[in-house]
């Protein structure tokens, strides 16, 4: 089976053109996205983007209606999350435009790709940005020097205060697949593991109160979960200069392959997989 896989487009035109014209040209079966979709709205709200529910109407759904209206039954299946600088106000637009079949919205659902399963979560632990839609707890309510707990950011979209103050992502991903054979899912997630290639963030030599800064962020609780649930493939992406700094861009988790798609610099990171074959993965700039 033909897969893409793109994360952090962050709403850039060009990023966008370059994976609608891939999907056409490679005829992929499903495609991935992992979040950190859409123009940030800070950006938006300072005319740098558009306006983010009039990029999903006027550009996302109107260019994949154009590709869907060409490829036929070609068209990919295109699984989606959200990422931690897309505001969850924009999420019921999503989820309203699956209707339209142009995608399936994956957080917090598991779902059918023939004869693999989909695992979809779009959460990510604390960080040191303002805005906490989907950021949560990790494993326990420790947070990070420098970062900012998700009860003292704000939310554009109200979140049960016990939720928030005690959620975590592993009691999530625990609730979401406990009791299921995950050997042949695909997990796409936005936060990368913890202490991998794809999590390792430009924090060399720094300091907060005299503490050192980890250089890893990712989530301990995803790493966790694939080491002990074994899914046949996990996505990430969140930290752009992982692969700048590690040279690489996957890595085997256990029996796991991981992929990560983010990427620092104007291109789309491209990453081409099959799943029956998923050592073989490749990467490309577009």
């Amino acid at each position: 089976m033909r897969c893409l896989f793109a994360s952090d487009i962050h709403g850039h035109e060009r990023r966008w053109l370059a994976l609608f014209d891939a999907i056409e040209r490679e005829l992929p079966q499903a495609v991935f996205l992992g979040g950190d979709l859409l123009p940030a709205v800070r950006r938006s709200a300072a005319g740098v983007y558009p306006v983010v529910n009039d990029f999903i109407r006027d550009f996302l759904v109107v260019r994949l209606d154009e590709l869907r209206s060409r490829l036929r039954e070609d068209y990919p299946a295109i699984f989606l999350i959200p990422g931690n600088d897309d505001a969850r106000t924009h999420e019921d637009a999503l989820i309203a435009t699956e209707d339209h079949g142009l995608w399936t919205y994956a957080h917090g659902r598991i779902q059918a790709l023939r004869d693999y399963d989909v695992l979809g979560y779009a959460f990510v632990p604390p960080t040191p940005f303002r805005c906490k839609d989907w950021e949560r707890y990790d494993v326990s309510r420790y947070v990070d020097p420098g970062c900012i707990s998700p009860e003292d950011g704000f939310l554009t979209v109200p979140r049960d205060q016990r939720d928030l103050r005690y959620g975590t992502i592993e009691d999530d991903l625990k609730e979401m697949s406990d009791c299921r054979d995950l050997s042949r899912t695909i997990c796409l997630f936005h936060s990368p593991p913890y202490d991998t290639v794809m999590d390792r963030a430009a924090l060399d030599g720094r300091f907060i109160d005299h503490v050192p800064l980890d250089v890893h962020v990712g989530s301990i609780a995803i790493r966790k979960f694939i080491l002990d649930r074994v899914p046949r493939i996990s996505l990430h992406g969140h930290i752009h200069e992982s692969a700048s700094i590690t040279g690489t861009w996957k890595q085997q988790l256990g029996a796991t392959w991981c992929y990560s798609a983010a990427h620092k610099g104007k291109e789309l990171a491209l990453v081409r997989f099959d799943p029956d074959h998923p050592a073989d993965a490749e990467r490309e700039l577009l």
